[in-house]
């Protein structure tokens, strides 16, 4: 902690090193700048004096003996006033007491305002105790999980709310539909997509989806109403993918495993079949083959 605050002390001292000269110099400047302007004002003054001087002598104000008598004045007055500007300018004046009460007023009010606000909004536990602020700083973010998981229940309940009083919102009941699908409500799901497939009765992949959430909520029956959502899906478009595993799944749980099999063929057709999805197609095809063998071999 000692060495924390030496750094940050020779950090500040070598940040003064250049704000201050500039600060306390910064007078000594305009005190120049301020000598040279009444110097030219007064050579003008002086100028204008001796114009009117020989005006007066050519129209026979002042006879020559004063004219040389008073331009000898005025010559002498610019130069005490032009010599001791030029002093001024050699050795410029110290800098007021409110210039430097203000370049000591940064010197020491900067520092401590930062280290206050430091106090207040940094964590200082850190530099002494690092495991005791990574703990204090990571069980704010498991709290903050669980303020999330029930904002998303809040958030939920909100467009569940909004809904009833905006029936035609087809995006927000495939929303509302996919949210309960996540959380695995599935009889809330299926009704949000039922009005979601009213809204938006040609969408093969939207009925699809309503097909399973059916069946899940049917305890992963397939038949009855989720195979008449299968078909119509199917119906609209053939090599729909959700559509085609339904069906193959439906076939499969009547024992009809030849036709099961035609379905997941047509599925790994459409996807990668080295990937995660390909492969557990596949299984199920071996699977579904395994028992179709088997079920021939009885019959023989």
């Amino acid at each position: 902690m000692i060495l924390f605050w030496l750094v940050c002390a020779l950090f500040i001292v070598i940040a003064f090193a250049f704000v201050l000269p500039t600060a306390l110099q910064g007078n000594d400047k305009n005190q120049v700048a301020m000598a040279d302007e009444r110097k030219l004002a007064n050579i003008a003054v002086y100028k204008d004096q001796l114009s009117e001087l020989e005006a007066d002598l050519q129209n026979g104000i002042v006879s020559q003996e004063q004219y040389a008598h008073d331009r000898d004045e005025i010559e002498r007055r610019l130069l005490e006033d032009t010599a001791g500007a030029g002093g001024a300018k050699r050795e410029p004046a110290a800098a007021p007491p409110a210039n430097r009460s203000t370049a000591y007023a940064l010197a020491l009010g900067l520092p401590l305002v930062a280290v206050i606000f430091y106090l207040q909004v940094g964590n200082p536990q850190s530099i002494t105790n690092p495991n005791e602020a990574t703990t204090s700083s990571t069980a704010p973010m498991a709290a903050g999980g669980e303020r999330t998981q029930e904002q998303i229940e809040a958030n939920i309940t909100a467009l569940a709310k909004r809904l009833q009083s905006d029936p035609n919102n087809l995006e927000g009941w495939k929303m509302l539909a996919r949210s309960y699908n996540s959380m695995e409500r599935w009889g809330e799901a299926a009704g949000a997509y039922a009005k979601a497939t009213e809204l938006s009765p040609k969408d093969a992949d939207l009925i699809a989806e309503y097909a399973f959430v059916s069946a899940m909520a049917s305890g992963q029956r397939l038949e009855g109403q989720p195979m008449e959502l299968i078909n119509r899906a199917l119906k609209l478009d053939p090599d729909n993918a959700k559509a085609l595993q339904l069906a193959g799944s439906a076939a499969f749980q009547a024992k009809d495993y030849t036709k099961a099999i035609q379905y997941w063929e047509r599925v790994l057709q459409r996807v990668p079949p080295d990937s995660e999805a390909g492969q557990a197609m596949q299984e199920r095809i071996n699977e579904a083959k395994s028992l179709a063998g088997n079920s021939e071999s009885r019959t023989k």
